[in-house]
């Protein structure tokens, strides 16, 4: 007697949408929001332009959850460092910051809407999400207001190198290098492999 192989289950709805989203975050995050398309997202995702246009309606509405998908992963792994303690937590909180670079596209989307703040809906968005980010240091981290605005400062040196792809320098170019080593004291090597792959890609 033989049986048929069961049926390969179905992704879960929820399951499709981050993957949608996911798949979003890189888009967005490489060509900017008025760069990037649904149909470059959809074939990132391995889904039909239709289908994200079905999910999430316009651009626009697909860009706001992306935002909110980059908010939302920033402030819970900030969360999770500092239900684990308070020592050092400056430090540490700046080593998970530099680790969400493996999620790819979550640094350049928050850089993208905090470029857009003239749009009334986005930029209004990006407003709110950067002042919950610096509540977050404010009340729930502790720090002081030069702490918190030199720790954002130092995040945004890393975005700003991260969208430079300054690590596609950093063999040739020491003044490249020095700029990276400065600014990404340790976790250097997650910025270098995230350049390695990019470049890829692009081959």
């Amino acid at each position: 007697m033989t049986f048929a192989a069961p049926p390969i289950p179905r992704m879960k709805a929820e399951d499709r949408r981050e993957l949608v989203l996911a798949a979003a975050t890189q888009v967005f995050g490489d060509f900017g929001y008025w760069g990037a398309t649904t149909d470059q997202v959809a074939r990132a995702a391995g889904v039909s332009q239709p289908y994200v246009v079905r999910m999430f309606g316009t651009k626009e509405a697909l860009f706001l959850e992306v935002l909110q998908r980059a908010l939302d992963h920033l402030l819970g792994e900030f969360r999770r460092v500092l239900a684990a303690g308070r020592e050092e937590l400056g430090p540490r909180l700046g080593r998970a910051y530099i680790e969400l670079v493996g999620d790819r596209g979550i640094h350049l989307v928050l850089m993208h809407a905090f470029g857009m703040g003239s749009d009334p809906v986005i930029g209004a968005r990006a407003r709110q999400g950067f002042l919950e980010v610096y509540e977050f240091l404010r009340d729930e981290a502790g720090f002081g207001p030069e702490q918190a605005q030199s720790f954002l400062a130092s995040g945004m040196l890393i975005n700003t190198m991260v969208g430079l792809r300054m690590s596609d320098e950093f063999e040739s170019n020491p003044m490249a290098a020095e700029c990276l080593i400065v600014a990404l004291p340790e976790k250097l090597d997650i910025v270098l492999d995230l350049g390695k792959a990019q470049r890829a890609e692009a081959r």
